[in-house]
């Protein structure tokens, strides 16, 4: 049996929800970004009580269709981003229609519906709050940062930071109020 989890963005998630069920007495076989692989079925007061503990840290029982897809593809996006950084190598309508074994339009329409974005959109929010992450850090140059999350060029990386962001690379890494948003929250 599989349960999916929504907001489920890193292996620090994947820590928290297998202790989670383990706490319950739910054991695991795998737990992976998003989902969750049980050997047995689970009893509906259990599956409530699950429901309850994920929702106090967090997180969500996935149970339509539609839902689960929208959260396959932001889990995709967000894995490309935070751990695969230059791994893509056809474009991203590609990756994501391959890796979901899915036609793209089906899931570009699906995905702009339900969350008023684009999938594209969504992308790039992600990279700009990676670009964030990395300008705060201040171990990379901006022309590592923008080599190691596959931008053509600092000058692209920066036209889009400041699109985003409304400001520069250079004047965002002298700002120390601007807080980053959590990746759930994009």
């Amino acid at each position: 049996m599989k349960l999916y989890i929504k907001n489920m963005v890193c292996s620090r998630c994947k820590m928290a929800v297998k202790s989670v069920f383990e706490n319950l007495e739910i054991n695991p076989i795998a737990v992976e970004l998003g989902e969750v692989e049980l050997k047995n079925d689970i009893q509906e007061n259990q599956k409530q009580e699950l429901l309850k503990k994920l929702r106090a840290i967090g997180f969500d029982l996935i149970d339509d269709k539609k839902s689960k897809t929208i959260d396959k593809i932001k889990t995709l996006i967000i894995d490309l981003v935070q751990n695969k950084n230059n791994d893509l190598k056809s474009n991203l309508s590609d990756y994501i229609s391959q890796e979901l074994h899915q036609d793209y339009n089906t899931l570009s329409n699906l995905f702009s519906e339900v969350e008023n974005t684009t999938i594209e959109k969504y992308f790039i929010n992600q990279k700009i709050e990676k670009v964030k992450e990395l300008i705060i850090y201040d171990e990379l140059s901006l022309s590592e940062i923008a080599y190691s999350l596959n931008y053509s060029s600092v000058s692209h990386l920066s036209n889009q930071f400041k699109k985003i962001t409304g400001f520069s690379p250079t004047y965002f890494k002298n700002l120390k109020s601007i807080k980053r948003r959590q990746i759930e929250d994009l």
